[in-house]
């Protein structure tokens, strides 16, 4: 039987939804910048879309076709939430045998007050770890040893049940975001706390790190960039403020002097790292008549920047690749997904909100393959919204190409290896628990957090 627990991150957005404003039904591609909607949002503009056919579907013309995957390639740290920020990894040389090497706890588990949400990072031999109370916990890679654990909550009353945030590494210090209200740089070998910065709305992202500046994006739709030296507030950016979101969380991409960060109104937006300055902005938001829940446009995945595109999908069922330098749409499929897209090679993979696996040319948009993870899956009939005895569609997270094997995790406690050329399924492993967040790479293993704060290694 499948816990509700685990998808609460999804169960907030359909309460969420209330709380959406309506909108008009605009162009069929969310790129056009032609007449205006008469429907704008409190702050700037929200372009909504509708698509004529939601199929989603392999193209005929591609059926069969191979395409090109990059080599396995050693991966020696896994420093922020999206890998790393100068080289991103497409196809990392870990976990050839796919099994269970050892599974430590590494904090307080989600609960009705507390939510894991923060990604894993990995440097200099160790797994850093944050659970739903703000404790950091540095493991090391090889044997699941505790290092060190730093217990960053604060006594604010009002902060007392706060969540989520994450972590980033760089130069020896391992950078921290959180719910409770504050962005912090410890020591990477020590865990002593080198700075604390207070903000004033909770950070439920991980941040990014890149030309001396940690980046996050707040609860209130705000990129914040600080002195990675001192904590010091350097700049800001406001997106649109949108109150109808999940509570999972993006963090900034960043490539060559631009981060491109993603906000729960759709916005997705590229700025100068040095000061915030704006370069573009694109808008991955449609709505639906028939799904109110494509009203929360959040993008709550990271957005991947590889080969000089964007690739970022959105809740409300917008998939698409932008070009990074002028900011100017290459394509779009009509996914829904709250998770981070993988680029390898001539493809892209994406999971959709509903389960399935999509490979997508690169160039085109155009699908090679799909494969339904939830298919035969039947909910159980229950008397009250979420009464004993419920069962959930599960939620599936990933993917990670590792070792000629597109890995994905489930809130069944499953991981699965699936070809990367078919989808078929290769293999699977029990975790021992329920994961939401995508698994990283370092030194030739993989590392899964579940929900319970379990780190799980896979050699």
């Amino acid at each position: 039987m499948i816990q509700p627990e685990p998808l609460k991150l999804l169960l907030v957005a359909a309460v969420a939804v209330s709380l959406a404003g309506c909108s008009t039904l605009s162009s069929v591609n969310p790129f056009n910048r032609g007449e205006k909607s008469r429907s704008t949002a409190s702050q700037g503009e929200r372009i909504p879309v509708i698509f004529g056919d939601d199929t989603v579907a392999v193209a005929d013309a591609l059926k069969g076709v191979d395409f090109s995957l990059p080599p396995p390639a050693p991966v020696t740290a896994w420093p922020q939430a999206g890998g790393t920020p100068d080289a991103p990894v497409d196809h990392a040389e870990a976990a050839p045998a796919f099994q269970i090497a050892w599974r430590k706890g590494v904090g307080q588990g989600s609960s009705r007050r507390e939510h894991v949400t923060a990604p894993p990072v990995a440097a200099v031999g160790k797994v850093f770890t944050m659970d739903g109370q703000a404790t950091v916990v540095a493991t090391d890679s090889r044997t699941g040893a505790r290092v060190w654990q730093a217990d960053l909550r604060g006594n604010d009353k009002r902060d007392r049940n706060a969540f989520g945030g994450g972590l980033a590494y760089a130069d020896g210090k391992l950078y921290v975001t959180s719910g409770f209200r504050f962005v912090a740089a410890l020591d990477a070998a020590s865990g002593a706390v080198l700075w604390r910065t207070a903000v004033g709305t909770p950070i439920h992202g991980a941040p990014s790190v890149a030309g001396g500046k940690v980046m996050a994006i707040d609860l209130e739709d705000q990129l914040n960039a600080f002195d990675a030296a001192t904590g010091a507030p350097q700049w800001n950016h406001q997106g649109i403020v949108e109150p109808a979101r999940i509570l999972a969380a993006s963090s900034p991409a960043i490539s060559e002097g631009t981060v491109v960060a993603a906000f729960a109104s759709g916005e997705i937006t590229a700025l100068l790292t040095a000061n915030g300055n704006e370069l573009w902005t694109q808008s991955l938001s449609r709505s639906n008549r028939n799904n109110a829940l494509s009203e929360i446009r959040d993008i709550a995945g990271r957005p991947v920047i590889y080969k000089g595109d964007v690739f970022a999908a959105s809740h409300s069922g917008v998939f698409a690749a932008i070009d990074l330098r002028t900011g100017s749409g290459r394509w779009v499929i009509p996914v829904s997904s709250i998770t981070t897209p993988w680029g390898a090679g001539d493809v892209v993979y994406v999971m959709s909100k509903a389960g399935e696996l999509i490979c997508a040319s690169r160039e085109t948009g155009k699908i090679y393959w799909l494969v339904d993870l939830n298919k035969g899956f039947r909910p159980a009939k229950a008397s009250r919204f979420f009464g004993r005895g419920t069962k959930i569609r599960p939620y599936w997270s990933g993917p990670v190409l590792a070792s000629n094997r597109l890995v994905v995790v489930s809130t069944t406690g499953q991981a699965l290896a699936l070809d990367p050329k078919t989808g078929a399924t290769q293999g699977s492993l029990s975790l021992g628990g329920p994961a939401i967040l995508t698994p990283i790479a370092m030194d030739g293993m993989l590392y899964v957090m579940t929900d319970e704060a379990n780190l799980v290694a896979i050699r």
